[in-house]
């Protein structure tokens, strides 16, 4: 049966950390990185399993959701939801001055349909994905137009994304609570 799970926190809280460590003893996963590079200390650690475990883990950077290669996996982890929408930000509209409700909903829907399209992928698949993002609501309003722009953004999709899995996690200094 598929498992859809979700996983919240601040910077440096430990997500990425605790997802790669739930499938270290797992072969068949896929690392998405939706950056263009990859935190050394993850890449270490993904190493350190691959090594130590004798698994091979299948990394990519620059990672797009509809990567063909993604339903010949068993376990995925989506790292990181945040980066992916402040990438469609600056695909739909860079300047943030200019963007009103019609812009936000296109970048939210676009966003929310591609993640229900990679949802969608591992249930048929039968696999377990991990997608982690960032928690904004525990900051303050910023002041720059830019990041309330992509705060409000990502708020948004946060809580879609959190409806549509099975579990959600809050990670705080590296504990990871079950919240749903």
């Amino acid at each position: 049966m598929s498992k859809i799970s979700f996983i919240i926190g601040g910077a440096a809280s430990g997500k990425s950390r605790w997802a790669v460590s739930y499938f270290s003893s797992c072969d068949n996963v896929m690392y998405m990185c939706s950056a263009d590079k990859m935190d050394s200390d993850i890449a270490d650690r993904i190493k350190w399993i691959e090594n130590n475990n004798y698994v091979e883990w299948d990394v990519k950077t620059s990672c797009k959701l509809d990567d063909p290669t993604i339903p010949s996996h068993k376990f995925l982890i989506f790292d990181s939801l945040a980066h992916y929408v402040s990438a469609v930000i600056n695909e739909i509209c860079p300047d943030a001055s200019a963007a009103d409700q019609t812009i936000k909903k296109t970048i939210e829907k676009k966003v929310a349909d591609d993640l229900s399209a990679l949802i969608a992928t591992v249930q048929e698949a039968d696999g377990y994905l991990i997608i982690i993002s960032l928690e904004t609501g525990f900051s303050v309003n910023p002041k720059d137009i830019n990041q309330s722009f992509f705060r409000e953004i990502l708020g948004n999709v946060n809580q879609r994304v959190a409806n549509m899995c099975n579990e959600v996690y809050l990670s705080a200094s590296g504990i990871q609570f079950r919240i749903k």
